[in-house]
């Protein structure tokens, strides 16, 4: 598991800095951060369960919301065929860049379960 979070530290710091040209940048900045910290604290061992459910919660929640938003993953789905979310971002195909949030998300919320899961087998 040490390994897995020395990889999504580094990944999630990536991603955050690649942030801070959006428009929404202080809120992706902190999500990608705070996914950084989730991986870092059982590294330094620091884990605490509390805030990987704290985590949890709010990526999923907030994923939730991005599925089923009117340009979010649904949209993109149904209505542009899941057209491919690489190509480049326009103010005119909102629901590529709200679908790409929902699976950044959903690979914050994987490492959250993983961490938990970990943290789980390793206090039994």
């Amino acid at each position: 598991m040490k390994f897995v979070n020395i990889f999504f530290v580094i990944l999630f710091l990536l991603s955050a800095i690649l942030q801070l040209n959006d428009s929404d940048s202080f809120v992706w900045t902190g999500i990608y951060l705070s996914g950084s910290l989730l991986c870092l604290l059982p590294l330094i061992g620091k884990g605490q369960l509390a805030f990987f459910w704290l985590a949890l919660a709010f990526y999923l929640t907030y994923a939730t919301y991005l599925f089923i938003s009117p340009n979010g993953v649904l949209s993109w789905y149904r209505d542009h065929n899941a057209e491919n979310i690489a190509q480049s971002m326009t103010a005119q195909k909102p629901w590529i860049e709200e679908t790409r949030e929902f699976f950044g998300l959903l690979i914050l919320s994987s490492a959250a379960i993983l961490n938990l899961l970990f943290q789980k087998n390793k206090r039994s």
